[in-house]
């Protein structure tokens, strides 16, 4: 299957973020050869150069062009925090000074728990072990967030703007650009800040670039978009990418009230017409959804609770992930004690679902799932505060 979505992009909003095919249309109006197209997305993605003056390899008339007609780096990392446990965060700032985090993750053990939406599942426990040196990158696809989940740091100031797709791909670029010794990286996930279906032309672009076979060349199967629910954008993502991108649906709650509580995007798409979508997503063989389950103590983390969801996921391939509540600033929710947790997982692998807890990484400098937050905006009010 090719790389590329089956729909056609929408124009790309600035030369960084332009395929090869786009690049010889803009070539041939400036009266290049074609074939500069592929040196300079090559430049670009594969050696993460962005300044066309280190593009040693085109005319200086060309590289001219380039710098007149605005090629430059969509951001630039303003500061970076390790982890004792090899997570590192990086503060990225965007060329209107907004910015926004990415996280890295080593994979280290490659036990099941410690993988991500999915990834991995199709792979040899040969071929796993050969990547013990991966990492995985959480990016943002928005600058904030409008979901106002009750758990989740990135909405507290609401969404600021979208991000561009050379926006979103340049996270991957800067953050490839700090991996040391062998460490590679072995997939993406777009779980960072904001909802990647709400910016959903750029989401796909980003994937079109992530993935092209002449820039990073990375596996569809190694992508994967994490949802709060937006289901006309589920199904857009099953056409235009036929399932082999993962999808991970955070959905915190089986029943509509509790869920809504959580999620206010619950009201617009309710649980039950979320489900329908999820089973019409179309799941490669060997594959599987994943569902995101953040538990919140008193709320969604008793024993009915966890049968309902079995009871709801009955039949559908996928797994659960169990994420205990990070904890976040000005949040009085928080995460249920070990036993509580320990029983809840333990009631759907009774159940006959595979459930694996997320180990929390990255917690100590705020790295975790749900901890992600914008720098210097004001808060709003917060749907949390009111649960």
């Amino acid at each position: 299957m090719s790389l590329q979505s089956r729909s056609v992009p929408p124009q790309a909003q600035s030369l960084v973020e332009q395929l090869p095919e786009e690049w010889e249309l803009l070539l041939h109006e400036w009266s290049e050869p074609r074939y500069r197209a592929l040196q300079i997305f090559r430049w670009i993605y594969q050696r993460g150069v962005l300044n066309p003056e280190q593009m040693t390899d085109l005319p200086k008339r060309l590289r001219d062009k380039l710098a007149e007609a605005g090629l430059a780096p969509p951001a630039t990392v303003a500061k970076t925090q390790d982890s004792a446990d090899g997570t590192k965060k990086l503060l990225i700032e965007l060329a209107d000074g907004k910015q926004v985090e990415t996280v890295l993750i080593p994979r280290g053990s490659v036990a099941a728990e410690d993988l991500f939406a999915g990834d991995g599942d199709d792979e040899t426990a040969e071929s796993r072990a050969t990547d013990s040196q991966g990492v995985t990158q959480c990016i943002s696809s928005q600058v904030g967030c409008a979901m106002g989940c009750a758990f989740c740091a990135s909405g507290i100031a609401g969404l600021k703007r979208q991000m561009s797709a050379g926006e979103i791909v340049s996270q991957v670029l800067l953050g490839r650009a700090t991996l040391e010794g062998s460490a590679r990286l072995a997939g993406v996930v777009f779980m960072g800040m904001g909802e990647p279906l709400h910016n959903y032309d750029a989401l796909a672009r980003a994937i079109r670039l992530i993935s092209h076979p002449d820039g990073l060349g990375m596996s569809l199967r190694r992508l994967t978009v994490s949802t709060s629910g937006l289901v006309p954008e589920i199904d857009r993502l099953a056409r235009d990418f036929s399932g082999q991108v993962q999808l991970a649906v955070s959905l915190h709650a089986a029943d509509t009230d509790t869920r809504t509580r959580l999620m206010p995007v619950n009201k617009k798409y309710p649980l039950s017409e979320l489900l329908a979508a999820v089973r019409r997503y179309p799941v490669p063989r060997r594959r599987r959804l994943t569902i995101e389950y953040t538990l919140v103590r008193g709320l969604n983390d008793t024993e009915l609770a966890a049968k309902n969801l079995a009871r709801t996921l009955h039949g559908l391939r996928a797994k659960v992930n169990l994420i205990p509540m990070n904890p976040v600033a000005g949040v009085s929710l928080a995460a249920p004690d070990e036993a509580t947790v320990e029983r809840f997982q333990q009631i759907l692998r009774d159940e006959g679902i595979d459930t694996f807890l997320r180990r929390r990484r990255g917690d100590d400098i705020a790295a975790a799932c749900g901890q992600l937050a914008l720098h210097g905006e004001a808060r709003k009010v917060r749907t949390s505060e009111r649960v």
